[in-house]
This record gives structure tokens, C-alpha cells and sequence, in this order.
């Protein structure tokens, strides 16, 4: 079975950089806000193939994951969040992106900045490599930020699972988050 190379996730390339001044950023890009595209079942990377031909802003959080099959290992990058893929853009590309015929919702996101700091936390949580979990329907815990390591800068929820401790990252606005088990000694409580 062949294995397909990883897809583009995230366009354009710096999309989720923290702008380093926000004021000129929003000059810059003044018509554009943040959508919630809720797909239909399994088009996600096809609407984000779509996305990219047209030049519209998104991201896809796609997460690596193996399974054997046939006595091998097979790798694929899966979306992390199923169903759903975040577009930065003009009421003029939300309506292109209908023209897919791959939504099934649109959801208007209220705090922008907000969500764009989420997406960055999760895209650095991914990039780390470290194996995660996928969480829904967050149950509040204590806010901690890690202070080393790869994962260092990340904010989240700590908790505990089988008696280990994992730091959870989440989108509040989906309601989903990703966890990775983490050391204690890494995190410090956020006041």
C-alpha cells in the first residue's frame, strides 16, 4: 500500500506566527478574520487541496500516526481535529470556499487573536513529535505554562490519567484539545 507524502497544513507558511506588530498586521490584513469550516465526512485534506489553489488562508492541524498493516508499518498524517479546518479570510473567500461543495458549516469566531494563539500552541504541540492524545469536552484544571524542554512557552491544562501527568492544549472554541503526558518538574502554574 503506498504511503502518501505529508500534505500542506497550513498556508501560508506563517500563518500562526505571533505577529510582532500587531497594529501594522492588522493594517495589513483588515478584511480578514478567523472561520470554523466544519466539512463534510472525510474532506478535509481535499478541501484544504482546494483552499490552495484558490490561495485562501488555513489551517488543517494534521497529526502522524502509524498502524500496522499487512505486517508493516504505515504511516499517514490524520487531521487532529476531525471535521473541521480553520480559514483566515475575506467574507469573499468564505464564500469561494463554499463553492467546494465540501462544508457543511461555517462558524464565525468571535475572538480572533485568541484562536490564532490556540492553533499556534497545538501546531507547536504537533511539531514536537511527542505522541498526544485527542481530548473532547475539556473539564477544567489548574493552567500551567512549561518552562523547558521542547515544549517550552506551551500554556494548557494539567491532569492526570492513569496516574501520569499530561498537559492539555485546547481550541475552547471547538471545545477540543490534544494532550501529551509530560513531567511535572517541566510546568509551572500560571496565576
Amino acid at each position: 500500500m503506498p504511503v502518501l507524502a505529508e500534505e500542506t497544513s497550513v498556508y501560508p507558511d506563517d500563518l500562526l506566527d505571533a505577529p510582532q506588530d500587531a497594529d501594522a498586521w492588522e493594517a495589513e490584513t483588515p478584511m480578514r478574520r478567523w472561520w470554523v469550516l466544519s466539512t463534510k465526512s472525510r474532506q478535509e485534506k481535499a478541501l484544504v487541496r482546494e483552499l490552495l489553489r484558490f490561495e485562501i488562508p488555513f489551517y488543517l492541524p494534521l497529526a502522524k500516526t502509524g498502524r500496522i498493516h499487512r505486517g508493516r508499518l504505515v504511516c499517514a498524517h490524520v487531521p487532529l481535529f476531525t471535521g473541521y479546518v480553520f480559514l483566515y479570510g475575506t467574507e469573499e473567500e468564505r464564500v469561494r470556499s463554499l463553492t467546494t461543495n465540501r462544508i457543511a458549516r461555517v462558524l464565525a469566531v468571535g475572538d480572533g487573536d485568541r484562536l490564532r494563539s490556540e492553533l499556534g500552541q497545538i501546531d507547536k504541540l504537533i511539531a514536537s513529535g511527542a505522541p498526544m492524545t485527542l481530548e473532547s469536552r475539556l473539564a477544567a484544571g489548574r493552567r500551567v505554562r512549561v518552562r523547558r524542554g521542547p515544549l517550552a512557552g506551551l500554556e494548557g491544562t494539567v491532569h492526570k490519567r492513569r496516574g501520569r501527568t499530561r498537559l492539555l492544549v485546547s481550541i475552547d472554541f471547538l471545545q477540543q484539545g490534544s494532550s501529551v503526558e509530560i513531567d511535572d518538574f517541566l510546568l509551572e502554574p500560571i496565576d
